[in-house]
């Protein structure tokens, strides 16, 4: 079953960018300036940003459902990312390289399942997860530190 990975949408974080540390504050977040790689993945790109670069690092609502799953986390996001990663049947640098815990909902944002994986053998578990009748979205953590990576959906359909 075809699926498709986006990346968070780079307009959504655009007002924060030139902001000053105060400012940023006010909005839960904060500046940072990538030290290793990997350790700094954008949302945006779905890519690790490279040493020496600025990233943001944001509170940020990935789960918006009026259920008791509405979650939001940490996520970091690169200003000099204008546009999302957004592929079919790809699973982006980000994902690949790091243990995944990918949680399967239903249209009403209740969890239907949940498994962790590697990244790099995620493609049958979203093929098994897709292949429930009840299940609507995948959304993808980092399992080590429990953030927000990405949200998958059925293509095709």
């Amino acid at each position: 079953m075809a699926f498709r990975i986006t990346g968070l949408y780079p307009a959504e974080f655009a007002p924060l960018y030139d902001l000053d540390d105060a400012a940023l504050a006010r909005h839960r977040a904060v500046r940072r300036i990538c030290d290793g790689k990997p350790g700094f993945p954008c949302r945006v790109s779905l890519e690790d940003a490279e040493p020496g670069e600025a990233v943001l690092l944001l509170n940020y609502e990935h789960l918006p459902v009026d259920s008791p799953y509405r979650s939001s986390h940490a996520i970091y996001v690169r200003p000099a990312v204008k546009a999302p990663f957004d592929a079919i049947d790809v699973v982006p640098p980000a994902l690949r390289s790091r243990l995944l815990s990918v949680r399967a909902f239903d249209a009403n944002g209740h969890i239907v399942d949940a498994e962790i994986t590697e990244g790099a053998q995620v493609e049958p578990l979203i093929e098994r997860f897709f292949a429930l009748h009840d299940v609507t979205y995948l959304h993808a953590h980092f399992a080590r530190r429990g953030c927000f990576a990405a949200r998958i959906d059925r293509h095709g359909i």
